[in-house]
């Protein structure tokens, strides 16, 4: 069974990091767009924390964060409102240009939330949608895997079952116009966001075939598009899973891509699975517990504590048939310094279970959770409420996850000096509160475009088909 998580909490948790962590992830041609949902959270504990070492046991509860060395008096935060509502007042009435009420009021707000780390946010209507969209993994689209070519859009590949491929667009078709309006000149984000919309409505393409004469044209149905999020490829006997982020496609995206292998193998097993996770910035708890629950049959994927109890839950793997058919394949996990938050919920989990072993530098470090809170027409907050620890009780906040065999990538001269990231520790106003060693140097972000150039992913291929050897593989589960 998997592990069912209240349905508020499936939008809620959010383990996202800044956007600038994908300047040097591993080339993929864009999608035509993400998608997500939220709603107000609600954090229950799944049960008390215990204490001994063994993941599969209860870990034990961390020392509690140090209060307030300033606690505030009632009277004092009236005081301070009050103050703010003198600012305010000063600002409407004196300010050279009349100014926007609202906005003052939620720039404000986006103020008072940043002050308090660098996760926490307010968000307007339209990012809160754009949140919602980006978690759930969904959008109105086309259905279009698309990238930029000689200026104009080329159609990489069309998703199965989608307006797309139904209307009979192909893969190497060129997009030049959209809805009449020339794509010469428009960034890949402008085209993407213009095929994107609401569900049920229409835009026209017109498309440019090689051996075609003439331009095609086609009227398109906007509907419901699943983002890809999970792609495998076959090295050899050794199947490669590469997850890009965790919205709510990654673990369905996780269990279509082993029922693929399994079919295109005839029921045989791989030799191996590496799971690439290098620059995945994060994602939903949920679908965290769930990926490392595909590996794992039983114990604790992860802890998080908040300020109080009712703050805080523990997620546990449960026995089930993709574990059971996965069980006695070896597993290695590929992370960098673009590895973040949930990646590191799931790299952290199979390390400590002794399930994988986990090859490349160091991952980012994000040892917080968000919780996305709805506030009805005036958008949301993004809300840092936890920290999360790993089954062995550990907090990697600004430390990161150390790779039980550290393997560097060939940086072209051109990036070397720009490939390194300091990670959560490198952020101002971090909040700190790690059980282990805050990090001091950076960790690499680059991974090569061609994987005969990529070392990590070549180095864990060797490892499980015997042609090299490392004393953590396999690693040793006692």
């Amino acid at each position: 069974m998997r592990p069912t998580l209240p349905r508020a909490l499936l939008f809620a948790l959010v383990l996202l990091v800044p956007s600038p962590l994908a300047a040097f992830a591993q080339s993929e041609a864009p999608s035509s767009a993400p998608a997500a949902s939220s709603s107000e959270p609600s954090v229950a504990p799944s049960s008390e924390p215990g204490a001994p070492a063994d993941p599969s046991a209860v870990p034990a509860e961390p020392a509690a964060p140090t209060p307030d060395k300033h606690p505030r008096s009632v009277d004092e935060v009236y005081q301070n409102l009050d103050f703010f509502g003198q600012v305010f007042d000063r600002i409407r009435a004196e300010y050279v240009d009349a100014p926007d009420e609202q906005a003052l009021i939620r720039a404000a707000i986006n103020g008072m939330l940043t002050s308090l780390d660098p996760h926490s946010n307010y968000m307007d209507p339209t990012e809160f949608d754009a949140t919602q969209e980006d978690t759930s993994g969904q959008f109105g689209g086309l259905g279009i895997e698309v990238t930029l070519d000689q200026g104009v859009i080329k159609v990489v590949s069309p998703i199965d079952d989608t307006p797309a491929a139904k209307a009979g667009i192909l893969a190497n078709d060129y997009i030049v116009e959209l809805d009449g309006k020339s794509v010469q000149g428009m960034s890949i984000d402008d085209a993407v966001g213009k095929m994107k919309g609401k569900v049920g409505t229409k835009i026209k393409l017109t498309v440019v075939r090689d051996g075609v004469k003439d331009p095609i044209y086609f009227e398109l149905t906007r509907d419901v598009i699943a983002q890809r999020v999970v792609r495998f490829s076959m090295e050899g006997d050794v199947a490669v899973l590469r997850l890009s982020r965790f919205t709510e496609q990654a673990y369905p995206g996780i269990q279509k891509a082993i029922k693929d292998i399994y079919e295109q193998r005839k029921g045989v097993a791989p030799k191996g699975i590496i799971l690439d996770l290098r620059n995945n910035p994060g994602g939903l708890v949920d679908q965290a517990v769930y990926v490392s629950d595909a590996f794992l049959k039983q114990g604790a994927v992860v802890l998080t504590r908040g300020r109080t109890d009712a703050q805080s839950s523990r997620y546990d793997a449960k026995p089930d048939d993709l574990d059971a058919k996965l069980a006695n394949v070896p597993l290695i996990v590929l992370i960098n310094g673009g590895s973040a938050s949930a990646a590191e919920i799931v790299a952290g989990a199979l390390q400590d279970h002794k399930r994988a072993t986990l090859i490349g530098t160091r991952s980012f470090g994000k040892g917080t959770v968000q919780s996305i809170v709805h506030l009805g027409d005036n958008g949301g907050i993004r809300l840092t409420t936890a920290r999360y620890y790993t089954p062995n009780n550990r907090s990697i906040q600004a430390a990161g996850i150390q790779p039980d065999i550290l393997i560097t990538e060939n940086v072209p001269a051109e990036l070397k000096g720009r490939d390194e990231i300091l990670g959560e520790a490198g952020l101002n106003g971090q909040i700190g509160g790690g059980t282990e060693k805050q990090a001091t140097t950076g960790s690499s972000v680059y991974v090569p475009p061609d994987k005969k150039d990529d070392t990590q992913l070549q180095f864990a291929i060797k490892l499980i088909n015997g042609e090299e050897t490392n004393p953590a593989y396999p690693p040793n589960a006692d």
